[in-house]
Protein backbone atom coordinates (compact mmCIF):
# COMPACT_ATOMS: atom_id res chain seq x y z
CA UNK A 1 0.00 0.00 0.00
CA UNK A 2 0.68 3.83 -0.13
CA UNK A 3 1.92 3.83 3.41
CA UNK A 4 4.71 1.44 2.70
CA UNK A 5 7.03 4.00 1.53
CA UNK A 6 6.95 6.20 4.85
CA UNK A 7 9.84 4.47 6.77
CA UNK A 8 11.92 5.16 3.42
CA UNK A 9 10.87 8.67 2.84
CA UNK A 10 11.70 9.21 6.91
CA UNK A 11 15.04 7.84 6.10
CA UNK A 12 16.03 9.90 3.50
CA UNK A 13 14.49 13.25 4.67
CA UNK A 14 16.45 13.01 8.11
CA UNK A 15 20.08 11.81 6.25
CA UNK A 16 19.35 14.90 4.09
CA UNK A 17 18.76 17.14 6.98
CA UNK A 18 21.55 15.50 9.17
CA UNK A 19 24.03 17.92 7.04
CA UNK A 20 21.96 20.71 7.26
CA UNK A 21 21.91 21.23 10.69
CA UNK A 22 25.24 19.66 11.89
CA UNK A 23 26.88 22.29 9.69
CA UNK A 24 26.78 24.67 13.17
CA UNK A 25 28.66 22.13 15.43
CA UNK A 26 30.97 21.52 12.43
CA UNK A 27 32.02 25.26 12.26
CA UNK A 28 32.08 25.69 16.10
CA UNK A 29 34.83 22.99 16.13
CA UNK A 30 36.73 23.98 13.13
CA UNK A 31 36.56 27.47 12.88
CA UNK A 32 36.04 28.40 16.27
CA UNK A 33 32.63 30.12 15.47
CA UNK A 34 29.49 28.65 14.19
CA UNK A 35 29.11 31.05 11.71
CA UNK A 36 29.82 31.08 8.23
CA UNK A 37 29.86 34.46 6.16
CA UNK A 38 29.07 34.40 2.38
CA UNK A 39 31.59 34.35 -0.12
CA UNK A 40 30.00 34.28 -3.44
CA UNK A 41 30.54 37.34 -4.95
CA UNK A 42 33.34 40.17 -4.87
CA UNK A 43 31.53 42.36 -2.70
CA UNK A 44 30.60 40.00 0.53
CA UNK A 45 35.02 39.10 0.02
CA UNK A 46 36.11 42.43 0.38
CA UNK A 47 33.85 42.90 2.99
CA UNK A 48 35.50 40.18 4.86
CA UNK A 49 38.93 41.41 4.34
CA UNK A 50 37.93 44.98 5.43
CA UNK A 51 36.19 43.14 8.56
CA UNK A 52 38.96 41.09 9.27
CA UNK A 53 41.81 43.87 8.65
CA UNK A 54 40.14 46.46 11.29
CA UNK A 55 39.69 43.91 14.44
CA UNK A 56 41.08 40.59 13.48
CA UNK A 57 37.46 39.29 14.00
CA UNK A 58 35.99 38.73 10.32
CA UNK A 59 32.82 37.96 11.58
CA UNK A 60 32.18 40.88 14.16
CA UNK A 61 30.23 43.57 11.35
CA UNK A 62 32.04 47.15 11.86
CA UNK A 63 30.64 50.39 11.65
CA UNK A 64 32.36 53.86 11.32
CA UNK A 65 33.79 54.14 14.71
CA UNK A 66 36.14 51.05 13.57
CA UNK A 67 37.33 52.74 10.46
CA UNK A 68 40.50 54.82 11.72
CA UNK A 69 40.53 58.91 11.36
CA UNK A 70 43.36 60.38 9.13
CA UNK A 71 46.44 61.38 11.17
CA UNK A 72 47.17 65.19 11.96
CA UNK A 73 50.14 65.36 10.34
CA UNK A 74 49.08 65.41 6.96
CA UNK A 75 48.21 69.26 7.07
Amino acid sequence: MWFEILPSAAIITVALAIPIHATYGIHKLVLGNPYRRNMDERFDRVLYLRDRRLNNDPYIQNGLEKIPDKADDED
